[in-house]
């Protein structure tokens, strides 16, 4: 697995990035060399240390967050999530990852970028929509612990979106 790192507000050192790599090379296993792992550290007022680490892998986005107040637990707290995720969803993931999911990455799919609107829009992002049924987009949506997943239906060949409701249940937005 390939790892970037990048840092805000300090400078990542050698143990922090050996450390990174010690956890994230447990998920090895599950990826084939090319994969790479995005991995996002910073550190707010307040002693707040933020560890994002993303993997895009054929339309597959896994993605961990973890705030604590010691970088290094951060670390342990965001990959720990990941592996949780992938064996929650093993099932589903399994097909993806060992069958296809790891030739054509595009790992720059999912790339974000800053532009101002007048309605004062301060992230736009850009990314592949993919034919998935229901029930992937619900487990996408799990994987990236987000409250809607937008997805392009393959029975329909619409573009919907899969939302969490209040009540725990899911909602599906169809267009007509």
């Amino acid at each position: 697995m390939k790892i970037t790192m990048s840092g805000k507000g300090f400078e990542i050192s050698d143990s922090l990035r050996e450390r990174v790599e010690k956890k994230l090379a447990k998920l090895d296993r599950y990826f084939r060399e090319d994969v790479e792992a995005n991995v996002r550290v910073a550190q707010e007022k307040g002693n707040r240390n933020i560890v994002e680490i993303t993997i895009a892998v054929n339309g597959l986005i896994l993605r961990a967050e973890e705030v604590s107040g010691d970088m290094y637990a951060s670390i342990d707290g965001a990959a720990d999530k990941l592996n949780r995720q992938i064996r929650r969803y093993r099932t589903k993931l399994e097909k993806r990852l060992r069958e296809t999911a790891m030739e054509g990455l595009d790992a720059e799919a999912a790339q974000a970028e800053d532009e101002p609107a007048a309605y004062n829009v301060v992230r736009t992002k850009k990314f592949p929509v993919k034919a998935m049924d229901v029930d992937d987009a619900i487990a996408q949506m799990e994987l990236l612990d987000h409250d809607f997943f937008l997805f392009r239906d393959e029975e329909t060949d619409g573009i919907c979106v899969i939302y969490r409701r209040n009540d725990g249940a899911y909602g599906l937005l169809q267009p007509e």
